[in-house]
């Protein structure tokens, strides 16, 4: 965008109200692009139009049919329940960009017509002139004209905690100030970004979506969030077994009149059948087992903003870390101080500084930092300074509460060092401090070359430690007025001080556990390759290879992907290459996490498979760009997370043999009597009764077993590992087969002893309640018999099992539900003879569980944790 105001004539008034209204007409308020809000009933159309949720309300519509309207308002709370997850889902990104438009829109102090007013940042334009301050939140990207000690916290953009010192721009009268950003940023200051020292004037280049903080705000736009592969998986599966059964159900009714001429009955036969075939439960225990697995992280400090995402975790495979707030406490301290004759080493991160006192030598190189520094700081380094100043010389005379500040020198683009000039009253001569880039400080000290040399080693010794380090010196005048720059006093060296942003606490144990997990961890930073490597030290990363982002960007594509395997470090990464460098990885077949905390990582935290932000020190708009968030920071809770998406995908599969076995005898019974001339053995009423158990057992039981010991211990499930696959299938066939052909046996029995229908129809659907329990107990463990079964107890299957039996109770014992049910009591050998096959159903689920144990050996053990080979 062109501005008409050259840059001279802008500096010197300003734009006029006329020409600030047209431009706003021409280009639109400073924010960024309303995101389009979808309206409730739009985005409950498109749910309900999804194929799951109309399996769902078309389950409901039949229990309507039947009578039971309890059942079919049940299975509609569970429609309206999954819209509400995806209602909030689907606002995630409108939430996001809310909050960039929100840190995009501060007020803004304006030179409109020569005068200088307060006004809402969205008015401003291209060619005005703004004036800032340290506090100020930056309300448009501005090209300097005058500044002042003028330094910004660009770490939301560029992922560098350390400040930026910035200078005017040396721009000739004429010149279009927004003809551009240049690479060199050092005379540009970014809106969204934070002044933190000193003051300046610039002149508005670019506003709303056309700003640096725009740019981010248009990749998540762009970037489209879609179900998972368990999603997606669930409600293919769940479409194909309804349609199909829901035409053999029709089959079958038609069959039934044909051969009985009894078309109500035959409506009913279809019916029951459609009941039995239709898997409902499968999303409605899908969205219980993350619903509650939601609730579980919750209390371990995670929130889950985007619920799918914590079945993913389990399938992890690559975690991709920002520095600077996520490994790092995005918190500048005081890490080593240093003369010719004495150092300090503050104890490493994690610990209190101070342990030890500072030595006397060394209290002269502290005391003058901090009197170089501004006594109310936002700059970080300066915040560190103070601290450690008010603790390590507590008690001493150097912390000079009564000094009076007589002025200062900022930094220029010269001279990167800043001195203060100070009164003290017990001397009439003035003190001043300086502190800055160790090469500047050296130069205003005028010292020799071997000195400076001695001194430029240590400082080449610290940085590569990734350390932050600052000359210090003091100088003496006794002269009015002050002279009129630095060099003309006469400054001795003191020392060098060296801060540094500390790994946190929980950082190295939690990397470790993720390479226990078989997590590889990857660091993506937009810091100084020391920095990167330091920390990387520090945290327990594979401190090999680094790569630069520019240095990637220029790879050729089959050397890219060489050092994508290879490189665990990557830095001086620009926002758009941690995006890129995300899909890089997910093309490579990895399923990724992404931590960060700020607006920079905001594009990548979305595209990941789970974005993951801090919640406590993250900004708005990475926490809702992420799937996950950190409530307190604490990155020991991603390993808890990773390993709760494990237990929750192993489960989801106990959950589907249980499943799929208690279908099978269901669906069995359904058809049997009719091909056998048999009255009606399960009835609507019957199926609804196994409703009740089978819902809660998959939901409940299921969702609360413990995960596998070896849970952690093992590398994740492979990305093409399904829910639905032929071992799973298999299994609860197998196990639904024997309890069929149990109760098939045990019908033949009761009629060869010449009992009625109605005990056949109590004995049968007893044992068929009982022997679900035992199928939930049996599938509770894949990898060992049910009696040795090892760990935690699961108190929900005892509550589910003493409801079953109770409820089980009172149909068979009071008359009035007997005869709601079609049951009669019976006689004693049908009695026998149900227990017997009770036994022997039991018996066959330990076998089936044996026989796969010690024919696949350790692939059992594997299917239970979700691994499949």
């Amino acid at each position: 965008m062109k501005t008409e105001i050259p840059f001279g004539i802008a500096a010197a008034g300003g734009l006029s109200d006329a020409e600030a209204a047209r431009r706003l007409e021409r280009d639109g308020p400073n924010a960024l692009d309303e995101a389009r809000q979808r309206s409730l009933l739009r985005l409950l159309l498109r749910v309900v139009s999804e194929p799951m949720f109309l399996l769902l309300v078309a389950c409901g519509l039949i229990y309507m049919a039947l009578g039971d309207r309890g059942e079919a308002l049940l299975l509609l709370c569970f429609v309206f329940l999954v819209m509400g997850m995806t209602f909030i889902q689907q606002r995630r990104t409108d939430n996001a960009l809310a909050a960039l438009r929100q840190l995009a829109s501060p007020a803004a102090l304006v030179l409109r017509d020569g005068v200088v007013r307060s006004i809402d940042a969205r008015a401003l334009v291209v060619g005005d002139v703004v004036t800032v301050s340290e506090g100020n939140r930056v309300p448009a990207d501005l090209l300097l004209l005058e500044s002042s000690n003028l330094t910004a916290d660009e770490s939301m953009l560029t992922g560098e905690s350390v400040s930026v010192a910035k200078f005017a721009a040396a721009a000739p009268a004429g010149q279009d100030a927004a003809a551009g950003i240049p690479g060199d940023t050092e005379n540009h200051i970014f809106a969204g970004t934070l002044i933190v020292q000193g003051t300046a004037r610039g002149q508005v280049v670019a506003t709303g979506a056309r700003s640096a903080l725009g740019g981010i705000g248009a990749s998540l736009a762009a970037i489209a969030s879609g179900p998972t592969a368990i999603e997606r998986e669930t409600s293919s599966v769940v479409l194909r077994v309804a349609l199909g059964g829901l035409v053999l159900a029709a089959l079958l009714a038609l069959l039934y009149w044909y051969l009985r001429g009894d078309w109500l009955r035959g409506l009913l036969t279809g019916l029951t059948f459609a009941m039995a075939v239709l898997p409902e439960e499968l999303p409605v225990v899908l969205t219980i087992f993350l619903g509650l697995g939601a609730w579980r992280l919750a209390r371990e400090h995670v929130l889950a903003r985007r619920i799918p995402a914590i079945e993913l975790l389990g399938a992890t495979t690559l975690l991709c870390v920002d520095k600077t707030g996520t490994l790092t406490t995005n918190r500048m301290t005081l890490r080593a101080l240093w003369t010719a004759a004495a150092r300090y080493d503050v104890a490493p991160a994690g610990a209190a500084a101070g342990v030890l006192p500072l030595p006397e030598a060394l209290h002269e190189v502290l005391e003058f930092a901090m009197l170089a520094s501004h006594r109310r700081a936002f700059d970080p380094m300066e915040t560190a300074i103070g601290a450690a100043a008010a603790q390590l010389l507590a008690g001493t005379e150097h912390l000079h509460a009564d000094w009076t500040l007589l002025g200062d020198y900022p930094l220029s683009r010269e001279l990167l060092a800043m001195s203060r000039v100070w009164h003290s009253p017990e001397r009439r001569a003035k003190m001043i401090a300086v502190k800055g880039a160790p090469e500047a400080v050296i130069d205003l000290c005028h010292m020799d070359g071997a000195r400076a040399a001695l001194i430029g080693a240590q400082v080449d010794a610290m940085a590569a430690q990734g350390l932050r380090v600052l000359g210090v010196g003091r100088a003496v005048f006794d002269a009015d007025p002050l002279p009129g720059k630095q060099h003309d006093f006469d400054f001795v060296f003191l020392g060098l001080i060296a801060l540094e942003d500390p790994v946190r606490e929980d950082v190295p144990a939690a990397i470790a556990a993720c390479r226990q997990a078989g997590l590889r961890v990857v660091m993506i930073t937009g810091d100084h390759p020391a920095t990167a490597l330091s920390i990387a030290r520090q945290a327990g990363l594979a401190a090999g290879r680094v790569v630069e982002g520019a240095a990637l960007a220029a790879m050729a594509p089959a050397e890219r992907a060489l050092r994508l395997a290879d490189t665990d470090i990557f830095c001086r990464v620009q926002p758009a290459r941690k995006l890129e460098l995300v899909q890089a990885f997910q093309a490579r077949g990895e399923v990724v996490a992404m931590t960060g905390d700020g607006v920079n990582d905001a594009p990548a935290l979305k595209a990941a498979d789970i974005g993951v932000a801090m919640g406590a020190r993250g900004t708005d708009v990475a926490r809702e760009a992420a799937a996950l968030v950190l409530l307190n920071d604490d990155f020991a809770s991603l390993v808890t997370a990773v390993a709760h998406g494990r237990r929750v995908f192993a489960n989801l599969r106990k959950a589907i043999v249980f499943v799929v076995a208690a279908h099978v005898p269901i669906v069995g019974l359904s058809v049997i009597p009719l091909l056998a001339g048999w009255q009606m053995l399960i009835m609507p009423v019957h199926v609804l009764f196994l409703q009740l158990i089978i819902d809660p057992a998959c939901s409940l039981v299921f969702e609360a077993e413990p995960a596998e010991p070896d849970a952690m211990q093992a590398p994740p499930r492979a990305v093409t590992a399904r829910l639905f696959d032929w071992p799973v299938l298999w299994r609860g066939l197998w196990q639904g087969a024997g309890l069929l052909l149990a109760l098939v046996a045990l019908n033949l029995a009761g009629r060869a002893m010449a009992q009625g229908d109605g005990a056949i129809r109590a004995s049968t659907f007893a044992v068929l309640v009982i022997a679900n329990l035992g199928l939930i107990n049996a599938n509770r463990s894949f990898s060992a018999p049910s009696w040795r079964r090892a760990g935690p107890r699961n108190p929900m299957f005892a509550m589910i099992a003493a409801a079953a039996v109770a409820l089980l109770a009172l149909v068979l014992g009071v008359p009035v539900l007997r005869v709601f049910f079609s049951f009669t009591l019976p006689a004693w050998p049908l009695a026998a003879a149900a227990l017997a096959a009770l036994l022997l159903s039991l018996g066959w689920f330990e076998a089936v569980k044996a026989c796969l144990r010690h024919r696949r050996g350790d692939e059992s053990r594997r299917l239970s944790s979700g691994r499949v080979a």
